[in-house]
């Protein structure tokens, strides 16, 4: 009888090692090696390089894939898209370029989806002692130069050029602007002093300790901000490429989005 219970307590040890050695019949996949992994090419908005990148860290870790980001202004990835560089997704910082896009069937609508929203706003370096107030208040002679987007290229400029236009100052001010190619560049033209002041999203400015916000464009002074993505009609991924979009405005890709100052989308 003691033989028999001896027996059986080893076939129940025997029994339990097997178990955590199989993980309980349930095992995770592994990843497949990096030179097997899916590779997604990625032309976004400049504006998006810091809440895209946290989202990229948490996608790859969960999915069998490689995020490659090309970034820059909107104007000038719609035109290496046209010129065929290899794009699998789309993401715009304005409307515009999309539309362009999709006029020429270089995306594919039925994957075209909004995704967060933005202010645009009025910066100067920290220490700045100016009296800005309003946008309007780049026309005082206490301005000699301002930076913002090329308003044919970069969507931050093009909205920074209709809120002047609103407030009839553009013509006045617009031998002021300092216009580089994207919105980073306008940040770090405040930064170093390069300008008294810049206009950029409010999203650019919250990631720097150097600026401060003098001003938020009046309600309806321009078009909505919207940022947006499309799969191209090219991707060699489609597939992959829109299951990140999905996850662009998950609840995951959303509180990261949020995270940077970002606004949902009713």
């Amino acid at each position: 009888m003691l033989s028999m219970n001896r027996l059986y307590t080893k076939l129940c040890l025997l029994v339990c090692t097997m178990m955590v050695l199989s993980g309980c019949g349930k095992t995770e996949a592994p990843k497949p090696p990096k030179d097997q992994l899916v590779e997604i090419n990625i032309s976004a908005a400049m504006g998006l390089k810091d809440a895209l990148g946290e989202i990229q860290k948490k996608y790859e870790a969960d999915h069998p894939v490689k995020i490659v980001f090309n970034l820059a202004s909107s104007g000038a990835l719609k035109t290496q898209i046209e010129q065929g560089a290899p794009t699998d997704l789309f993401i715009s910082a304005a409307s515009k370029q999309m539309d362009e896009l999709q006029k020429k069937n270089l995306i594919i609508p039925a994957t075209r989806k909004n995704l967060v929203g933005n202010q645009l706003v009025l910066i100067v370096p920290e220490t700045s002692q100016l009296e800005l107030h309003s946008f309007q208040d780049l026309a005082n002679v206490s301005v000699t130069r301002f930076g913002m987007g090329v308003p044919e290229t970069v969507p931050a400029g093009e909205y920074a050029k209709q809120v002047l236009e609103k407030l009839q100052v553009w013509e006045t001010v617009k031998e002021k602007a300092v216009m580089p190619k994207d919105i980073h560049s306008v940040l770090t033209y405040v930064e170093t002093r390069n300008v008294e002041a810049g206009i950029v999203f409010s999203t650019v400015a919250a990631a720097s300790d150097k600026v401060k916000v003098a001003a938020i464009a009046p309600a309806n002074s321009h078009e909505p901000i919207i940022f947006l993505g499309a799969v191209v009609s090219s991707a060699k991924h489609p597939k992959e490429a829109e299951a990140f979009l999905q996850y662009l405005t998950s609840s995951d890709g959303m509180a990261v989005f949020t995270k940077y100052g970002f606004q949902g989308m009713q």
